[in-house]
């Protein structure tokens, strides 16, 4: 039609790459934050910190092909602390660090994702 401007851009790609940046930084920041948190669990009864080892292990790996957020220790006794043993009560520093801030962990990655 004469007069008509049609302009088509397809930036379909810019908006997956921008969402999968956004998806990354919520995983990281849920990484981090609940990675300090169980490390800070570690030291709530019964307090599991001898050397720091274990505290000083736990670690966070984000896995964006999964779009998921791992939060662990190499330590092999760490499973023996989290879950406990016959001779020792259990310190469930992962669980406990996810269950008591699964608003904040929403929080972070709603944040990301809006911005």
């Amino acid at each position: 039609m004469p007069g008509e401007i049609k302009i088509v851009k397809n930036n379909a790609d810019q908006v997956k790459r921008s969402l999968e940046e956004q998806i990354e930084s919520a995983l990281t920041a849920v990484g981090v934050f609940v990675q300090g948190e169980a490390m800070e669990e570690l030291e709530n009864a019964p307090r599991r910190v001898d050397t720091g080892n274990l505290k000083n292990s736990i670690s966070h790996r984000v896995e964006m092909g999964e779009h998921a957020v791992y939060i662990g220790t190499p330590v092999k006794y760490g499973k023996y602390v989290h879950e406990g043993t016959l001779k020792m009560a259990p310190n469930r520093f992962l669980k406990n660090a996810i269950e008591r801030n699964e608003t904040q962990i929403r929080d972070y990655i709603k944040q990301r994702l809006e911005s």
